[in-house]
């Protein structure tokens, strides 16, 4: 028996798709096969840094690549890998940056410059939680997901613990407090949360964390208000009025005359503190970096790797200690000079 003219048809179709694609899969791709290095390594990190002079990261970064690939122990091999690390910052490849720069500590532990990777990891990680769509919308950035700024923050902490006296210390200190305020008041904001369901003991718990690991952050008042509020709607009056009697000595306005605590001054002053103390909560205001970093593209002075990459906060002469110079500022040779301190 023959099968119908429209079942013929289709049955012709799906043969033909079935052949058109194991025809496909017979064809494999050209296998891309690695011919080894084209040039030497200093040809190499010269084409590189003229590169960068141009504000071209994606040659830059080609180069240097090209330098770790098959000069892992050469002359320029570690300047290539911190160069490579503001590469790929300037190319907003921040978890990229990370990645290179754990690598970086990871195999030169004792390198005179692994501080610049321990500061470009932190800065690097700071950068990730503003990144994408959000941080052009009005929602706080206190106010979204700011596990990167945790990590961030833990990255300083331990810079600042190895390096104390590293010249990216005193701007790594300065971005702590900075994150310490955004995750005082991601803190703050929760507990407002739970004062409004009337999770007391909850709102207590986060305001209680903001002022044993913030103290010196705006959101300090309010967090003392609402563990006083909160210890009260618990029937814990005499916890409460301990946290009163505190409130009474360095922020009276926030007790009513009464004695109880005024929740909503409380509120009102965190909120009038991050909008004038920082002013990077909501779109109507760029980030401190944002600031610093359009700052530094209309200056028309050179500066160095180390000053570019911290946006202009570190404006310091170059020391031999220092990070490695920028493209611009190595001695123009047909063999650069190689970075301080590599091998």
């Amino acid at each position: 028996m023959s099968l119908p003219r429209y079942k013929m048809t289709m049955l012709a179709l799906s043969l033909g798709v079935a052949s058109a694609i194991v025809g496909c899969s017979s064809n494999p791709k050209k296998e891309v096969v690695d011919t080894g290095p084209q040039s030497s390594e200093q040809v190499y990190i010269q084409k590189a840094e003229k590169a960068l002079e141009r504000g071209q990261y994606t040659d830059a970064a080609k180069h240097l690549e090209a330098i770790d690939t098959y000069y892992p122990t050469g002359d320029y091999a570690q300047q290539a890998q911190l160069e490579l690390l503001y590469v790929k910052f300037q190319q907003k490849d921040y978890e990229g940056a990370v990645a290179l720069a754990e690598r970086f500590i990871r195999l030169n532990p004792q390198h005179p410059n692994v501080d610049y990777a321990y500061y470009v990891r932190g800065v690097a990680n700071m950068e990730q939680n503003y990144d994408g769509l959000l941080r052009y919308t009005s929602l706080k950035q206190s106010h979204r997901d700011v596990s990167y700024l945790k990590v961030a923050y833990q990255n300083f902490v331990d810079f600042i613990r190895r390096f104390p006296s590293s010249t990216y210390a005193v701007d790594a200190a300065q971005r702590m407090k900075f994150i310490g305020t955004e995750l005082a008041e991601s803190e703050m904001n929760a507990a407002r949360f739970n004062i409004k369901r009337k999770a007391w003991l909850a709102a207590i718990e986060r305001s209680q964390w903001v002022v044993e690991h913030y103290p010196q952050t705006p959101q300090i008042p309010e967090a003392l208000a609402t563990m006083a509020y909160g210890y009260d709607k618990l029937g814990d009056q005499q916890t409460s009025q301990q946290y009163i009697e505190v409130l009474k000595l360095n922020y009276p306005h926030l007790v009513k005359a009464d004695g109880s605590v005024n929740m909503r001054a409380a509120h009102n002053e965190g909120s009038w503190v991050n909008r004038a103390t920082l002013g990077i909560f909501g779109r109507e205001a760029k980030t401190s970096t944002e600031a610093e970093q359009q700052q530094i593209s209309e200056q028309s002075e050179k500066r160095s790797l180390t000053n570019r990459l911290s946006f202009g906060l570190l404006d310091r002469p170059k020391t031999e200690s220092s990070i490695p110079a920028a493209p611009e500022q190595q001695p123009q040779a047909e063999t650069p000079t190689p970075a301080p301190g590599a091998e």
